[in-house]
């Protein structure tokens, strides 16, 4: 397990903008035997998510909030290689982002924890329409699309999207997962809006998307704000080798 004051020095070296004591701290971490995989998850996840939470409460600036976006990236491009690689599970996923640097560095977690489980993944992150997603995703013919990072304003054209995969009918056996911006603070939306399933966390998606219909979580219909919850798929494990 992670010690609270290494986390708690990996803020403060990210708020600071030290992006070689940022490295120091990680490689002490991965000394100290844990694996890569649990970086992500324990470590670059839930200060990412603090530092967004930090941000929205105006208690960091928007360049606080810049460089650590850009300092956890760089640090998940030197993990990403870290990672380990299990069988082809021949399943597909393609991942797309809202337009901003935490959008696309938890696209890009999600992707690398998502292939290192044996997808077959695709990362479009935040620069493609609607209408390039439909095009992609015609030809690819992914299982799972994952949509992240996308806030109240961008709802909308989530909504659209949905609406008109919906509409054509011509992925039936691709399921719609939503995750993070606005779906992480307003429980139940990510059904309001008609995707199929929805994940709090990047470990949370590879499992519920492997998951079996019956091991998904029973949506939940009321709209509140979400407040921490359990792991959604107690059967299934991350990856570990």
């Amino acid at each position: 397990m992670i010690k609270e004051e290494v986390i708690a020095q990996y803020l403060k070296s990210l708020l600071t903008g030290d992006r070689n004591e940022c490295r120091v701290v990680i490689e002490e971490v991965l000394r100290s035997g844990t694996p890569a995989h649990q970086v992500y998850m324990d470590v670059i996840w839930p200060i990412m998510t603090e530092i967004d939470k930090l941000y929205r409460d105006d208690q960091i600036d928007s360049a606080q909030e810049a460089f650590a976006s850009r300092i956890n990236r760089t640090i998940v491009n030197q993990l990403q290689n870290k990672l380990p690689r299990r069988a082809s599970k021949a399943k597909r996923v393609v991942i797309v982002t809202a337009q901003s640097d935490k959008a696309e560095l938890g696209g890009q977690m999600m992707n690398d924890l998502f292939e290192s489980d044996g997808w077959e993944t695709r990362f479009l992150g935040g620069t493609a329409g609607n209408d390039d997603v439909m095009t992609f995703i015609h030809g690819y013919a992914p299982d799972i699309l994952l949509l992240y990072g996308f806030n109240g304003e961008d709802a909308p054209s989530v909504r659209t999207l949905i609406d008109t995969i919906r509409g054509v009918n011509a992925f039936p056996g691709m399921r719609i997962m939503l995750s993070g911006g606005v779906f992480s603070r307003a429980e139940g939306l990510w059904e309001e809006i008609g995707a199929d399933l929805y994940a709090e966390t990047a470990a949370d998606a590879v499992m519920i998307a492997q998951a079996p219909p019956e091991k998904v979580p029973t949506p939940t219909r009321t709209i509140k704000q979400r407040g921490r919850k359990e792991q959604p798929v107690e059967e299934l494990q991350p990856v570990t080798n």
